[in-house]
């Protein structure tokens, strides 16, 4: 649910450069995740979202705010492992 706490946090994850303001979408995506304390956030976005350089700051702005940060990954990351 996008409600006003998600539309505020992500508007702070890009005031804080966690997604940059052109990524207006992706910010919301990694809010509902984060405020919703989901697990994983599965996205084929490595540009602003599963980015090595992104998901540090996406963590610590998650962590500032009170808010758990979502397991950052691509869905092949969950496929499991073969013997």
């Amino acid at each position: 649910m996008i409600d006003r706490e998600v539309q505020d946090f992500a508007a702070r994850l890009m005031a804080e450069g966690g997604i940059p303001e052109v990524a207006k979408a992706d910010a919301i995506h990694v809010a509902v995740a984060a405020v919703h304390r989901m697990d994983y956030l599965l996205t084929w976005n490595c540009q602003h979202i599963d980015n090595a350089t992104k998901k540090p700051i996406i963590r610590a702005i998650c962590g500032a705010a009170g808010y758990s940060s979502p397991e950052i990954c691509a869905p092949l990351e969950l496929f499991p492992e073969e013997n």
